[in-house]
């Protein structure tokens, strides 16, 4: 059975240590055994996304800054087929990077096939999981998370009516509408959640911002006062659209979205962010193989390991904070059980 670990968000060591390789030498097609620090490849939307990617990129960032680790950063298109992806992480392993890290679902089925090439480069899936003894599966609770989101907006809806807009309409987004949809109804059980999707399965969804923009634009004109947006760089042009209208709210998604410096001009429209810290996962898989000891098998980053939380940035929740932190614990505690699809 695949070992699944759940992973602390706090208490990771910080100290930089020396770089050590793995003593089983490497292939001839591994770069000639040179490590050059850590591969990431981006999903569309690329690191300035303003959410999902920019949160993977931040764990590069601080591994470079407290382990000294270098790395190449790579983005993918839209529209691509496995093939690109394979192409872009073989490109990676081949010039000696390790770990090599593909950021989102999208890279699953590459990671799989591109990690049995390479055995001794140590290979990373966010959002997937990817069997391979050399791949560290990294997976969040984005339900448990959002049920939070929900929590928040019920309270936060003066018209008793809240949205949800996904990226693209597939198990993964399906997961932040489902707990969104609980966490509402089961702090208001008359409250109406409206869930619609930018596409029905195309990467673009993560990268159209104009799509989402219009997709807010028609919630709000249907007196939808609190939206919740999972459409990585898409969500900046619901945010957008939402801060046009006065009296109503945008709830952020994988960063603090208040704090990103390109959402600046909006922050003042976004009542919380579900965050997942993807930026964890990724410096905790570096420091790993910079130690020698490789993670490997699937790593779960929940609710109870503050592996997502709902931010507090702008003080806009303060008010319902106790309320938010209650159903926290019920489900830390086991009492709710928060469900992973509609």
């Amino acid at each position: 059975m695949r070992r699944v670990t759940k992973i602390a968000a706090a208490g990771i060591a910080t100290a930089a240590l020396a770089f050590t390789t793995t003593a089983c030498g490497s292939s001839s097609n591994e770069g000639g055994g040179k490590d050059k620090g850590v591969g990431l490849a981006f999903d569309v939307g690329g690191r300035d996304d303003h959410s999902f990617n920019e949160s993977a990129a931040r764990g590069v960032d601080k591994a470079t800054r407290e382990l000294g680790v270098k790395s190449k950063m790579m983005t993918a298109k839209n529209n691509e087929t496995d093939a690109d992806r394979e192409q872009r992480l073989t490109s990676l392993a081949e010039a000696g990077y390790n770990p090599v890290i593909g950021v989102g679902f999208t890279y699953g089925k590459a990671v799989g096939k591109v990690s049995k090439d390479f055995p001794n480069t140590t290979f990373a899936v966010v959002d997937s999981v990817v069997e391979g003894k050399n791949v560290d599966s990294i997976v969040f609770a984005e339900h448990e998370g959002s049920y939070l989101a929900g929590v928040a907006a019920a309270l936060k809806s003066k018209t008793n009516k809240v949205g949800f807009i996904g990226g693209v309409n597939n198990a993964l987004i399906q997961k932040f509408e489902a707990g969104f949809i609980q966490g509402a109804k089961a702090t208001k059980k008359d409250i109406e959640v409206v869930p619609e999707y930018l596409y029905p399965n195309n990467d673009k969804g993560f990268n159209d911002p104009a799509a989402a923009k219009a997709k807010a634009k028609g919630m709000l004109d249907r007196n939808i006062d609190v939206i919740y947006t999972a459409a990585g760089q898409s969500g900046a042009g619901s945010i957008e659209a939402i801060s046009e209208k006065k009296g109503t709210w945008a709830i952020g998604v994988d960063s603090d979205q208040y704090r990103q410096p390109g959402l600046a001009a909006y922050k003042d429209s976004i009542l919380t962010s579900v965050v997942k810290n993807v930026d964890v996962a990724v410096f905790d898989l570096i420091k790993s193989v910079k130690d020698g000891k490789p993670l490997t098998g699937t790593h779960a980053y929940t609710l109870k390991e503050n592996g997502v939380s709902l931010s507090s940035s702008g003080g806009f929740i303060d008010d319902i904070q106790a309320k938010i932190d209650a159903a926290k614990k019920d489900i830390v505690d086991g009492k709710v059980k928060v469900k992973d699809a509609p």
